[in-house]
């Protein structure tokens, strides 16, 4: 049901974006080009740090869009303490990720940016996310069968760990997978 009067490139590698846009039963292309390097600019508020990335994606695109095309760029970062967890660099840093998420709750916020050669919109998502308490088995276990390093806060909830620690979550299930799709089709409808 391709909703969209423009070609869609999804500006990301992640294969959770393009399994979650494919479910939306569109048509797009995969275009990973481009020429941002990512930094959190200095005093931006961790909330704000999502769309300043997916802005930054989107504006450093490797080449002008043409007329009928629509770029998606996309960026989710989980914030825990008013802190932004990125995506770990290191095993002991995808420990430590989630030794701080053990027993509590954050937040998982996603900015996006639907971008074509005329206009750009822009929206955000947050979901709060509840973690039961794990131990160091459980953290070890996780780390080391699913090697969580290309996910920001260490996890996925779709996988193991949200399986067994992540009973309740408050909004989007699909934008703590790095993705609302449900704002998604939204944006999609205004480009019909």
């Amino acid at each position: 049901m391709n909703r969209c009067s423009k070609r869609i490139i999804l500006g990301s590698g992640s294969p959770r974006r393009r399994e979650l846009l494919a479910g939306l039963d569109v048509d797009f292309t995969v275009d990973t080009g481009n020429t941002f390097e990512e930094s959190v600019p200095a005093g931006a508020a961790p909330a704000e740090v999502p769309l300043l990335m997916a802005l930054g994606k989107s504006h450093g695109f490797h080449r002008p869009l043409q007329e009928d095309e629509l770029l998606i760029t996309a960026d989710t970062v989980v914030i825990v303490d008013a802190k932004v967890l990125g995506k770990p660099h290191s095993r002991e840093d995808a420990a430590a990720m989630l030794r701080t998420l053990s027993g509590r709750e954050h937040l998982v916020v996603s900015g996006l940016v639907f971008r074509t050669a005329e206009r750009e919109l822009t929206a955000t998502d947050t979901t709060v996310v509840h973690v039961s308490p794990l131990s160091e088995e459980e953290i070890s276990y996780y780390i080391d069968t699913y090697h969580p390093f290309d996910k920001a806060g260490g996890y996925g909830i779709q996988e193991w760990l949200g399986y067994a620690s992540m009973g309740r979550i408050e909004g989007s299930f699909y934008n703590v997978m790095g993705f609302p799709v449900h704002k998604v089709w939204e944006l999609l409808k205004e480009f019909e």
